[in-house]
């Protein structure tokens, strides 16, 4: 039996701020070391702190903020999350993501409940208290090292209760045992044909301002950084030149991020600055990965079909699954975004669809956009085209069948259409007095839920290995509903998964996965399979749909699907 070395002292916190200007990239920087901890046999737990106001991104317009992860515990969630479990491979959780939202509302009901004695409350110490008192809840004997990424840049007015809280937390846990990393933008300026450090120089020393020494300082820049570059950054940022981190823009993939923190040794400094000890970081299944993902031996065409397509982080997760999945077969995936709305106002949609190898529909809300996602179902299901459909997805494709093989031409959801007289989707019966109350944040079916699959021998089945019941995670409040199915099944439709939340009772059971008998490759999943998917672990219904999409490209292709070595999701 294997045992956890035992660690000496408590659980260690690495904080990664950021400075500069937003989006360079301080979760991918995060989940990077966490990978290389991991694969050292370190047991790694991560969150992302974000300063804005909202309890969670449940009600923000994916336009605004990309989109929504969610956990297996249902916690709706910032997108960085989905990076974090793609790299580490570990689950995340409700206490792996909190808001200045989440730290106020906690604050004021216990100041409603008495919990102050009467005391005046301040962001100092009791906001403070609140949000260390999160990052510790991801500690204990089974963790080795906390991550917490801080979001926003040094200086955000509202980000300064969350510095304040990490810097407490040096003091708190003992100095010897935190460790800060600043992340910075190193620009070049064309004109001047040079890197200019003052802005890094400048945000280091606002952190400053704040109580805050880094203890390595990452910079993002087009190209590596020369010696002089980093010898300058050591000296007027008061950090070690070995830890002046080059992270340069990669050129194929985010997954070579890792490799760039291993190449400089950073697992190792980090170490031993901790107190661990320095272990072997055995990278080869990664690199086997990268090096796939460098060298595909062929690319396929992926139609996205959506509505919140112009947005580059609204659908990540699904965009990184269909590139697990790619990988997986050494495949290369192209992915045409297409708004959905233009499938409606062009009368030459169908060119926009012609000459890709699948389509894929993901989730959604909302009445915009939708007739088009029904006409990409549609020449999907009749040109026999490889189709994926998630959440909205699948009752779309539900709703297309409907109409166009059974001949209801007034088929619809209750989402869309209250007054349809086919109502194929409807809303959840748990879900009605939620709509009624009109209360929307945090309360949809979230999470990880079985899902019971129905036949072995069908498609769906085979994907998931002959397994009986398999756990995905949902975010939704419409279902399929149960009094139409005899009449889908007897048109060749077949529902493949179902969540039976009574066995007493499987008439009230929900479906969960649809498969069209007959079609080369047409499978919807209410759930979000792409909540799921790692690029060492492409989930099976990506990687069964860029198959069969890979098959439809070549048409001499195979089910064949070539493996990669697995990486280990230790911790």
């Amino acid at each position: 039996m294997t045992t956890t070395p035992k660690r000496d002292g408590p659980t260690r916190h690495i904080f990664i701020t950021g400075g500069v200007v937003s989006s360079l990239g301080k979760g991918i920087a995060a989940a990077s070391l966490g990978r290389l901890l991991i694969t050292m046999g370190y047991r790694v737990r991560i969150q992302k702190l974000d300063p804005y106001l909202n309890v969670d991104p449940g009600t923000m317009n994916p336009f605004q903020h990309g989109e929504v992860y969610v956990t297996d515990d249902g916690a709706e969630t910032d997108l960085d999350l989905g990076h974090y479990e793609r790299f580490l491979g570990v689950p995340c959780t409700r206490n792996s993501t909190v808001t200045s939202g989440k730290i106020y509302q906690s604050v004021i009901q216990k100041e409603r409940a008495g919990k102050y004695n009467g005391g005046t409350v301040q962001v100092v110490p009791h906001v403070t208290d609140e949000i260390k008192s999160h990052i510790r809840s991801l500690a204990g004997p089974d963790v080795d090292v906390v991550i917490s990424e801080v979001g926003g840049t040094v200086g955000d007015i509202e980000g300064l209760p969350f510095m304040e809280a990490v810097r407490q937390m040096r003091h708190e846990v003992g100095r010897d045992y935190v460790l800060f990393i600043h992340l910075v933008y190193i620009p070049f300026i064309k004109a001047a044909g040079e890197i200019k450090t003052k802005p890094a120089q400048h945000s280091v020393q606002k952190l400053r301002e704040i109580g805050i020494v880094p203890d390595f300082l990452m910079c993002r820049a087009e190209k590596p950084l020369s010696k002089g570059v980093k010898e300058k950054l050591a000296l007027f940022c008061n950090v070690d030149q070995d830890k002046v981190i080059d992270l340069p823009d990669v050129p194929t993939t985010i997954y070579e991020v890792p490799q760039v923190l291993e190449r400089q040794d950073v697992h190792t400094l980090v170490c031993k600055r901790l107190g661990l000890a320095v272990r072997e970081c055995d990278m080869k299944a990664w690199d086997l990965m990268v090096q796939h993902i460098r060298r595909p031996k062929d690319t396929v065409t992926i139609a996205m079909v959506g509505k919140y397509i112009d947005h580059q982080d609204a659908y990540k997760s699904v965009t990184e699954s269909v590139d697990h999945a790619a990988y997986s077969h050494l495949l290369k995936a192209n992915i045409v975004r297409i708004e959905s709305e233009s499938l409606e106002k062009d009368p030459d949609w169908q060119e926009k669809l012609r000459g890709v190898d699948g389509i894929l529909v993901p989730g959604g809300f909302g009445k915009r956009g939708f007739e088009g996602k029904l006409r990409a179902i549609r020449y999907a299901r009749e040109t026999g085209l490889p189709y994926l459909g998630l959440c909205l997805g699948m009752q779309a494709a539900s709703i297309e069948f409907a109409r166009n093989v059974l001949g209801w031409a007034d088929a619809n959801s209750t989402e869309m259409n209250e007054k349809t007289a086919y109502p194929i989707i409807v809303v959840m019966e748990s879900q009605k007095d939620v709509v009624a109350a009109g209360n929307l944040g945090g309360t949809m079916r979230l999470g990880s839920y079985p899902c019971t699959l129905t036949k072995k021998t069908s498609r769906t089945g085979k994907l998931y290995g002959g397994a009986d019941v398999v756990m995905e995670r949902h975010r939704h409040r419409y279902e399929f509903n149960n009094a139409h199915r005899a009449a889908f099944e007897a048109a060749g439709m077949q529902f493949t998964g179902v969540y039976i939340p009574d066995p007493a009772k499987p008439e009230a059971s929900l479906v969960e996965i649809i498969e069209l008998k007959g079609h080369p490759f047409f499978i919807a999943t209410q759930a979000h399979p792409e909540f799921k998917s790692s690029p060492v672990e492409p989930h099976p219904l990506f990687r069964g749909f860029l198959g069969a999409a890979y098959k439809h490209h070549t048409k001499t292709g195979s089910d064949t699907e070539v493996g990669l070595t697995a990486v280990g999701n230790e911790g």
